[in-house]
């Protein structure tokens, strides 16, 4: 089975589109083969073997009832985006331009889900959102879930419109120097900056306006212990320290004056939070959370409180939380439970996942998550936590990261679903795809 094609399991790809791309073209069983010299990691640990065990004897799995296909962590990088929308044979490009491309047969029968984290770090934020606008306007059906990256850019625009108090006076500098690209961005192509200069205040004011005040960080830990606990409260107060002693000179690092980069945030909330907006379609096309089958696809992660409404109320109840909580008090949507859904990463200040919270996600007919938000860099991987199933699909698609972390050219890869129970994974950094099937892998060793 090593090494075998991959037709039928995905539409055949033209040898030197898979050879510009990087991408595989044969496939090794996932997460491990019978014969030592393809094994794709090293053996699962035990809890691996016993998490699929156990869902297992759950009853069988629930699959989609078309493909999936699963792409997470953009971080502006609207090429990669299309190498491996190309790559998972969803479409085919006629063009180098962002939007010459066509939908394939696969790709108009699949459902495509983003994962979350579409912005920060680059290229291009605005490339990759028109990118994606042009991508829904083609007609595929498309869930697009809430990022870490982007649910902090949209509270902390939100935060330059609500009244500041002790909660929300520090959300737009929390966000830090990864969002000042995208405001230089914004800054180049929405700003008339011989029209607004007259108009703005002075430097002074315009930095009061983004960063908190002293009174801010006597007031802040006191109120924001009913929300954290006291371990997150002081990392809390360490980050933002820093990040408001660094704000001026990251800014004027993009070449922009404190004046213009408060400019640039004013603009950037009329086009992402205003609801006339020119990418406001993009905070009202989130979920938090989406359910196909026994997959619950999340951008991070669940904790107990999670899995107990989702057990209770379901995945349409939560998304409806999040649609309203996301709207109000930013820093306490930001600490709750529904937006650990787009930023845990299992840590002690984080939300705790528990055997309870399992057995929720159990009861609820979830067997697995697939999620982005931890990197990584030989493709995607299969883990468990705390005895549930995790399907890690970050696999590191944008060039920024890339480059800082050693990995040579554009990011391509995508993890499919396929009906049939098949889930494969595609990355430029495995030689392989992986092909993961859970009963073939109990029938395999002997646990079914």
């Amino acid at each position: 089975m090593t090494n075998s094609p991959l037709i039928p399991l995905l539409p055949p790809i033209d040898p030197a589109a898979a050879n510009d791309l990087g991408i595989p073209e044969s496939f090794v069983p996932w997460p491990l083969d019978a014969e030592p010299d393809t094994k794709i990691t090293e053996p699962p640990a035990p809890d691996l073997f016993t998490s699929l065990s156990r869902v297992n004897a759950l009853g069988p799995w629930g699959w989609p009832v078309r493909p999936v296909v699963f792409i997470s962590d953009l971080h502006a990088d609207a090429e990669s985006l299309l190498r491996s929308l190309v790559a998972a044979r969803v479409i085919l490009r006629t063009g180098q331009g962002l939007t010459d491309y066509k939908l394939t047969t696969f790709g108009k029968s699949c459902q495509i889900i983003i994962g979350g984290d579409c912005l920060d770090k680059g290229p291009s934020n605005l490339d990759l959102l028109d990118c994606l606008a042009a991508l829904m306007q083609s007609g595929p059906d498309i869930v697009l879930l809430a990022g870490n990256h982007d649910l902090r850019l949209y509270l902390g625009l939100q935060s330059l419109t609500v009244k500041r108090g002790s909660l929300n006076a520090h959300m737009f500098v929390r966000m830090g120097k990864k969002v000042l690209p995208l405001l230089r961005e914004v800054f180049d192509r929405h700003v008339d900056w011989d029209r607004e200069k007259r108009e703005m205040p002075d430097e002074e004011t315009c930095l009061r306006l983004m960063i908190p005040g002293r009174k801010w960080t006597r007031t802040f830990p006191k109120m924001a212990s009913r929300h954290l606990n006291e371990a997150a409260v002081r990392k809390e107060m360490r980050r933002l320290k820093k990040k408001t002693e660094k704000f001026a000179d990251h800014a004027r690092e993009t070449g922009l004056s404190v004046r213009q980069l408060y400019a640039a945030a004013l603009a950037c909330r009329d086009l992402f939070v205003e609801p006339a907006g020119r990418y406001a379609w993009f905070f009202k096309s989130m979920k938090a959370v989406h359910q196909s089958g026994s997959l619950l696809f999340v951008h991070a992660g669940v904790d107990d409180s999670m899995a107990a409404l989702i057990s209770a109320r379901g995945i349409a109840h939560v998304n409806r939380r999040f649609r309203k909580e996301s709207r109000k008090d930013p820093f306490v949507f930001y600490s709750g439970t529904v937006a650990n859904l787009m930023r845990t990463k299992y840590r002690d200040v984080d939300h705790p996942l528990t055997e309870r919270g399992v057995e929720d996600l159990h009861l609820a007919g979830i067997k697995m998550l697939v999620h982005g938000h931890v990197n990584r860099h030989r493709g995607q991987e299969l883990k468990t936590k705390h005895g549930l199933l995790h399907l890690e699909a970050d696999i590191t698609l944008d060039r920024h990261s890339r480059r800082s972390e050693g990995l040579d050219g554009i990011g391509t890869g995508a993890t499919i679903i396929h009906p049939d129970g098949n889930i494969i994974g595609i990355s430029r950094d495995y030689p392989h795809a992986k092909l993961f099937d859970p009963h073939r892998f109990l029938k395999q060793h002997g646990l079914t």
